[in-house]
């Protein structure tokens, strides 16, 4: 198992993503299009490779998926707006510095239509409802600087009864804790200023019980652990400044596994595919880029805590999950904490 990430091969896999278009994968996964390009683009940035991928190729893409009717973006040309794929596109263009490409007015009075009368958000017009739509919504809300005409308590209170006894959230309304749903709740209610709706202290205990032997973390009790609740978990900790809760080296090893090469040499399985790039979600299986950016984006943050350090990874705000440089020059930075990062390995 390598004890490095491999950041020239990570860069290398995620340019290589789309090359081939005759792929059925590729058209297997169109509906996430937008999305897999928001989160290749934030694992470049990350990394200090944002320029690896053609800013305006990416930029031409995005405004392809444009949905006139509705005001707002689809996952891939044709398909309809949805929630979820309006905020990568939101996401990328800040990233490459070309939100003046769309009108934003339009966009906003999208996204404040699909609040539903409980306060939560459907996804689009279909009516699909869940407590990350809302996160979506407050995110890109807070993003193009329309916030203020969100109904804030209206918001607050759908995700305050989502709130469960052991102190975590759920998808909706009387739906189990899940650590996803904890981190779209709590940074949620931190760009709100409403983190007062949080048990602090039982929600962190929760959060912490995610960390299984082997160091990675899990979503839900008695659950498979997978890299990338590095992220949901370790993101909501840093919000509730509870980092130190983690045991971080472990975390970083347990990402660090993820290079799996080692898996064709009949060695130790890894998460980090050393022969072609990227993460997977645990040791031995096949990578995707979803798990490499948040696999990038957990060790982003955690290794903030480590006695290894590690220099070569810019700092990710853990609430808007984009380089947290962007988050603090537009003023939006968040009360979350974090250790100092270490100057050299």
């Amino acid at each position: 198992m390598t004890s490095t990430l491999d950041i020239p091969l990570h860069v290398k896999y995620i340019q290589s993503l789309g090359e081939n278009k005759d792929d059925l994968v590729y058209h297997l996964t169109a509906h996430l299009r937008m999305n897999a390009i928001y989160w290749g683009l934030t694992a470049l940035c990350v990394m200090k490779h944002q320029d690896a991928l053609n800013r305006e190729e990416m930029i031409e893409f995005v405004m392809s998926c444009w949905d006139d009717e509705a005001g707002a973006f689809g996952a891939h040309p044709d398909h309809d707006a949805h929630l979820l794929s309006t905020l990568s596109a939101i996401q990328i263009l800040i990233m490459q510095d070309a939100l003046d490409r769309i009108d934003v007015p339009r966009v906003a009075k999208y996204i404040l239509s699909l609040q539903q009368p409980s306060g939560v958000f459907a996804g689009d017009s279909f009516g699909e409802i869940d407590t990350r739509f809302l996160y979506c919504a407050v995110n890109a809300l807070s993003l193009l600087g329309y916030l203020h005409e969100l109904d804030v308590e209206r918001t607050v209170g759908y995700i305050r009864r989502c709130r469960n006894f052991d102190g975590g959230f759920g998808a909706r309304e009387g739906a189990e804790s899940h650590a996803a749903h904890v981190f779209v709740c709590v940074a949620a209610l931190a760009i709100l200023d409403r983190l007062d709706e949080v048990d602090e202290d039982m929600l962190s205990w929760w959060l912490a019980e995610r960390q299984v032997p082997n160091g990675g973390l899990n979503g839900r009790p008695e659950k498979l652990e997978d890299v990338c609740y590095s992220f949901w978990v370790l993101s909501a900790m840093s919000v509730l400044n509870k980092l130190e809760w983690i045991n971080s080296e472990k975390l970083i090893a347990f990402i660090l596994s993820a290079q799996a090469s080692d898996v064709l040499q009949g060695t130790e399985p890894s998460l980090q595919d050393l022969e072609h790039g990227g993460i997977s979600d645990r040791p031995g299986d096949q990578p995707d880029v979803f798990h490499t950016q948040f696999g990038v984006a957990g060790k982003s943050i955690t290794v903030r805590l480590s006695i290894l350090g590690y220099p070569d990874l810019e700092d990710l705000d853990p609430v808007y999950c984009m380089p947290a440089k962007l988050i603090e020059a537009r003023g939006l930075r968040k009360g979350w904490k974090a250790l100092p990062r270490k100057v050299s390995v």
